[in-house]
């Protein structure tokens, strides 16, 4: 194997490796080390704050509308923050050009079309 290629993937192979090794040597460590204290309550499903009332395999249970717009607003600024700050770092060095701003632009106005209609419905207003 050629030694410029090794030290290009050397990196990439380390990353991996510890991404992969972290996670099952914490839950490794947690499921020989952690609490077991049994609860039938532990395993009653539980969703955003709404208590399970329905049978289990039933689709036809009514969610609060609140639900849904926290759900909205969620991927509304997620987006935004997912899409925005990688961008603008990319642009900094305005590899795109005009194009590319009116096309930021373009998706910034359609983000905030969706934080308006939040904003209208009263998904920002809580009791």
């Amino acid at each position: 194997m050629d030694l410029a290629l090794l030290e290009k993937i050397f990196p990439l192979v380390v990353t991996v490796g510890l991404a992969v090794l972290i996670p099952a040597l914490f839950m490794g460590i947690s499921a020989v080390l952690g609490p077991r204290k049994p609860n039938p309550a532990k395993h009653v499903p539980y969703e955003c704050g709404i208590a399970h009332r329905s049978v289990l395999g039933d689709a036809r249970t009514r969610f609060d509308v609140r639900f849904h717009l926290t759900a909205m607003c969620f991927l509304v600024f997620d987006v935004e923050v997912a899409v925005l700050f990688p961008w603008a770092i990319w642009y900094g060095g305005d590899p795109s050009g005009a194009g590319g701003f009116w096309a930021m632009a373009a998706f910034v106005g359609v983000l905030g079309f969706g934080w308006f209609y939040l904003l209208k419905r009263g998904a920002l207003e809580w009791d």
